[in-house]
């Protein structure tokens, strides 16, 4: 992996001008100073557990996933997930053959290259070959320029006296796995942290005790991915379930991804070398309040300017429950937003559901997969979420995106 600084180039070249653009070259006494004239300092704070080559390797995978007017595509259901979609929509069996098939679609249907910069894969996907080329899925997906990525974690768990709230599985077996993922073909990894807000109750959630044991378990993650290779990216998951203000969820996610970014720092994670995939600030599915896409996008941004370190290039939006349609325009307005405000991040999707359910749809009336047929409507909607993370995506209707309040 050795190579010069100067190739270790920004792969957000193309995108409108930001603060950070503008800034990475500053007079000092006539010579300029490059942003990447940094990696001197770098090494010095991380060579305990990274090398100069790690360094550069986990830093140019951050800024590759985070190419402007790309996404990533988040392929990561398990199996069992996956069969209770393909029992919705009439497919019966939920064979290794029938996911195999499935997947070839999201993974290698012809010009997704476009659109996807990453693709996160379930373990079992990592370990499959295309049925397009017989080549195993990492290797496919870098032939067409998308990084491999995986999900490590396992299951969530209740802790006791919470009410509900959860931590999640795995920290445990993951610097071996994490290490098997990376040999398979992985350069990166994403780890879920699923919260529940409620702010209806005496002790509101999610609970400190929650948000930091959480936190701390996603930096701890992230510091082990690093170390074996993996660039993280952290999933703090707020769920849209509740009757929330749009106010109180940006209370809350400030809390909670100001935890976060505090647990990395304090775990030594090297902060360039990470991305995020976060919830969008939204209100409660059942606030009576309601507010327009632009205030939506607003919030976003503001949560944003809070908290969000710069070292980090940018974040990858989660759809959390909603439309491919409200994804699409309240993506679009926060890219519009942030444009405006000159933010330094690229702010894109990593959408599950939001993109396939409308695919597995497809499926209804024939009981069976139509792999041609939903290979098309993939590259139409990946195209739709592309123009959306550059702020060029046209609702087709006015209101979309906007939330509307339930009255009681």
């Amino acid at each position: 992996m050795s190579r010069e600084v100067d190739e270790v180039s920004s792969t957000i070249n193309n995108r409108p001008a930001t603060k950070r653009q503008r800034t990475n070259e500053e007079p000092n006494g006539g010579e300029t100073i490059m942003q990447s004239d940094v990696l001197w300092l770098e090494e010095s704070l991380y060579q305990s557990y990274l090398s100069r080559e790690r360094l550069l390797e986990l830093r140019d995978t951050a800024r590759q996933l985070c190419t402007f007017g790309k996404g990533i595509t988040a392929c990561d259901e398990s199996a069992s997930t996956l069969g209770q979609r393909f029992t919705q929509v009439g497919i019966a069996d939920n064979t290794v053959e029938n996911r195999r098939s499935y997947r070839t679609c999201l993974l290698d249907t012809p010009g997704i290259e476009q659109y996807l910069s990453g693709a996160i894969l379930d373990p079992e996907t990592l370990l499959q070959k295309s049925c397009h080329t017989d080549g195993m899925f990492p290797h496919v997906l870098k032939g067409r320029g998308i990084i491999p990525g995986v999900k490590p974690h396992l299951k969530v768990y209740e802790l006791p006296g919470t009410g509900g709230d959860t931590v999640m599985q795995g920290l445990d077996s993951l610097a071996v796995r994490a290490r098997e993922y990376y040999r398979a073909g992985a350069r990166f990894a994403k780890w879920r942290s699923p919260l529940v807000m409620d702010m209806t109750t005496t002790h509101k959630r999610p609970t400190l005790l929650t948000i930091q044991s959480n936190m701390k378990d996603l930096a701890r993650y992230a510091l082990i991915c690093q170390s074996e290779g993996l660039m993280p990216i952290v999933e703090p998951d707020i769920v849209l379930q509740g009757t929330h203000t749009l106010q109180e969820a940006v209370r809350t996610n400030i809390q909670v991804q100001s935890e976060l970014y505090k647990a990395m720092l304090e775990h030594g994670v090297y902060m360039a070398g990470c991305t995020l995939k976060p919830n969008m600030v939204l209100p409660g599915i059942d606030c009576p309040q309601s507010y327009t896409v632009e205030q939506l996008a607003q919030a976003n941004v503001f949560v944003m300017e809070q908290c969000f370190p710069a070292a980090m290039p940018g974040a990858n939006y989660l759809s959390g429950g909603q439309s491919l349609e409200q994804a699409l325009a309240r993506l679009n307005a926060i890219n519009i937003c942030a444009q405006e405000k000159k933010l330094p991040w690229n702010l894109s999707f990593s959408w599950s559901k939001a993109i396939q359910l409308p695919l597995l749809e497809t499926c209804v009336t024939q009981g069976n997969m139509d792999l041609d047929a939903i290979g098309k409507l993939y590259l139409k909607e990946l195209k739709l979420a592309s123009d959306a993370s550059k702020g060029q995506y046209t609702p087709p209707n006015t209101n979309d995106g906007a939330h509307n309040g339930k009255h009681a």
